[in-house]
């Protein structure tokens, strides 16, 4: 048995599952890896990838790495302003929303705390005057001011007609950059302050896939050809949009991009002033992928032993845990835990049972526990009510997820 496996069956004594749990030794050895590659800038908490509050405060609380000049988690990026309420009720004071939205209600919810509680920010995101319509309407009804920051599209474009990267804000030009900014500028009941450029073909794209060194070589490639263009295109909208904004007296407060798989890169391209990170945290599979990366699995989920149905067959309750995206091998999860065991080709990860093979199979007795490890890193808190904090051979914590606490933001 692995020292790690021992660790854990140790530590989780007769709890049967299914369960899931985080190595907060591995957690912790991941956060300090992420802000030594960041560059000295500090980094958001990409709190989607985390969907727990309790882990979220970990992050943060980590020491400064690099000494002084060091890179620190600061601040939190979140995916929606319902769940930014929710870790500023949990004492998050510093939340900038990742993607727009047309919540009225959370809208409304946002501006209405800014009027009456005053601590803390919320940042909305916008990339057309359509959303941006409903921040001001919100913000006018509460009569306050919201700040917003403006989603620059990161993708690369080679050609006319192909992106390359994840399609997300209109907003790619400086032309169209300082066009939106200066409409928000105008408006009174709006502020900008910020610019987030994502590079997810970059920052989410494995360059090194397991047996494909020709498909490993030419990710690499497109990932150089990518940040050269980024790096030619987006200071030229930064600095057009300082200058837009210095005419209405105002100033660009922040400039956010990267992710876990870019921190090093978007860091040292020198246009960020900081930088976002999440997933890392849990190392989640689709993360064993990356070159530049050195992180230890954090996050677990574990499955009883409930059939033997035959030889070379052990089969599992639940499991059917898929990861978003395009549908591929993937997004499935991995039987991590003891070595040697696989996923069936023809059920896969099921919904009330998940069969496997593999040469460790015939090892294992009903009752036994399997240790998976999910392809994405905070979906798997969508499936539990809990997280048990595991630290050496002990359970120190079980803290809710959102779903624990009742929320089920997206």
């Amino acid at each position: 048995m692995s020292d790690r496996l021992a660790r854990y069956e140790a530590a989780l004594g007769d709890r049967v599952g299914p369960l899931a749990f985080v190595d907060l030794d591995a957690f912790d050895a991941n956060a300090a890896h992420l802000l030594g590659q960041a560059g000295g800038l500090p980094v958001r908490v990409a709190s989607k990838s985390l969907r727990c509050a309790s882990l979220v405060k970990r992050a943060l609380a980590h020491p400064r790495v690099g000494g002084a000049s060091g890179s620190v988690f600061r601040g939190v990026l979140a995916f929606t302003p319902a769940e930014a309420l929710h870790l500023a009720w949990h004492g998050i004071e510093d939340v900038l929303v990742a993607y727009p939205s047309v919540d009225r209600a959370a809208l409304s919810s946002v501006a209405w705390r800014a009027r009456e509680q005053g601590a803390g920010r919320i940042v909305l995101m916008v990339d057309s005057v359509e959303v941006a319509s409903l921040v001001s309407s919100a913000a006018r009804n509460a009569r306050v001011r919201l700040p917003v920051a403006v989603d620059i599209d990161a993708s690369w474009r080679p050609v006319r007609g192909m992106v390359v990267g994840p399609r997300r804000s209109p907003v790619v030009t400086p032309a169209q950059a300082v066009a939106l900014v200066g409409s928000l500028a105008a408006d009174p009941a709006l502020k900008v302050v910020g610019l987030m450029a994502y590079e997810g073909q970059v920052a989410g794209v494995g360059d090194r896939v397991p047996g494909r060194p020709v498909r490993s070589a030419a990710i690499r490639a497109m990932q150089r050809a990518s940040m050269r263009a980024l790096g030619r295109r987006l200071p030229a909208v930064v600095d057009a949009v300082r200058r837009e904004l210095a005419q209405h007296g105002q100033l660009l407060e922040l400039v956010n991009g990267g992710g876990t798989g870019s921190l090093s890169r978007t860091s040292a391209a020198g246009v960020a002033t900081e930088l976002s990170a999440g997933s890392g945290l849990y190392a989640s599979t689709l993360f064993d992928t990356y070159r530049s990366l050195a992180l230890q699995p954090a996050a677990y989920f574990v499955l009883p032993v409930v059939r033997r149905p035959g030889p070379g067959v052990a089969t599992l309750l639940g499991g059917g845990y898929i990861a978003s995206g395009a549908a591929g091998r993937d997004r499935l999860p991995l039987p991590s835990l003891p070595p040697g065991l696989r996923l069936t080709g023809t059920e896969g990860a099921g919904e009330v049972q998940t069969p496997l093979g593999g040469p460790a199979a015939d090892r294992l007795a009903v009752g036994d526990r399997v240790y998976f490890r999910h392809a994405k890193a905070g979906e798997l808190a969508e499936r539990f009510s809990t997280l048990l904090l595991i630290s050496g051979d002990r359970v120190l914590d079980e803290v809710p997820t959102y779903r624990g606490e009742g929320k089920t933001f997206l």
